[in-house]
């Protein structure tokens, strides 16, 4: 992160790790060009979940976003923010959001969007389901109760197909291993091997989420409603699309040459 710059409010060392108590935890947003939502999800974030705190990590936005997540900063003991240099990809803005979060020994961490699709009204829910003993807790669109509001139906369709192809190339039970929305429990992100998950963009949720399955992890699913973006362009891209499903069939090739039961159960 030697290029990276850190805000933090007055009182908070930026070079000494902090230590946080057991159910501590860290809602982290990446940002790229969100200064229309960042605000209002912060804000109803700080409400439902007063315990949490919150790290953006922005990758230099160009629209007001990074100068709005330094004002949410100066303003808040629990906000904190990750200044990147270029737009580096989701992938690698949750990596660096997971080495932040385990410098201070954070034990639930966080994925969720910054664009106002993931409902933080929803989040003690994914909470509560982590603290009754998931290690990983995914907000599911496509099981009982989840629902996707303001997507056409080719939206939908090619959602609930990618999903479809993923858990059958990789032998997952997740019904929606693309989903966004997510909490951790940090121990068992050391579990995964180096270097992985290896992908920057989106295919970077399948593949923590399937490596996870792979390593025994106990996983809950549990129904969300997720909200057609306000503001703000759609980051998803045909490259970004090629990339996820490149890394579904290397995986689900190697799965085939060396075929292993995932191990973990999924309640």
């Amino acid at each position: 992160m030697s290029e990276d710059q850190l805000s933090s409010p007055a009182g908070e060392p930026t070079e000494v790790a902090q230590s946080r108590g057991s159910d501590s935890v860290l809602v982290i947003l990446p940002t790229f060009n969100e200064v229309a939502t960042l605000g209002e999800v912060v804000s109803r974030l700080t409400q439902v979940v007063s315990e949490a705190h919150i790290l953006i990590v922005d990758d230099a936005s160009s629209d007001g976003t990074a100068e709005l997540a330094d004002e949410l900063s100066a303003n808040s003991p629990s906000i904190f923010v990750l200044h990147r240099s270029a737009k580096l990809g989701l992938g690698t803005a949750y990596l660096e959001g997971f080495e932040w979060a385990a410098a201070r020994s954070y034990r639930w961490l966080v994925e969720m969007d910054a664009d106002g699709s993931h409902l933080p009204e929803q989040l003690p829910e994914l909470l509560r389901a982590a603290r009754d003993g998931a290690g990983l807790v995914i907000g599911a669109r496509w099981i009982e109760g989840g629902r996707v509001q303001g997507w056409p139906w080719y939206r939908r369709w090619i959602s609930r197909t990618g999903t479809g192809v993923a858990r059958m190339l990789l032998r997952s039970r997740l019904h929606d291993i693309t989903s966004g929305f997510r909490v951790i429990d940090q121990s068992w992100l050391s579990r995964l091997p180096e270097g992985f998950p290896s992908t920057q963009g989106y295919g970077f949720q399948v593949e923590l989420a399937w490596g996870l399955e792979e390593a025994g992890c106990p996983i809950a699913e549990v129904p969300i409603t997720f909200v057609q973006r306000r503001a703000g362009k759609s980051k998803m891209t045909v490259g970004i699309a090629c990339e996820a499903l490149t890394l579904v069939l290397r995986h689900g090739l190697r799965l085939r040459l060396a075929p292993k039961t995932p191990s973990g159960p999924l309640e």
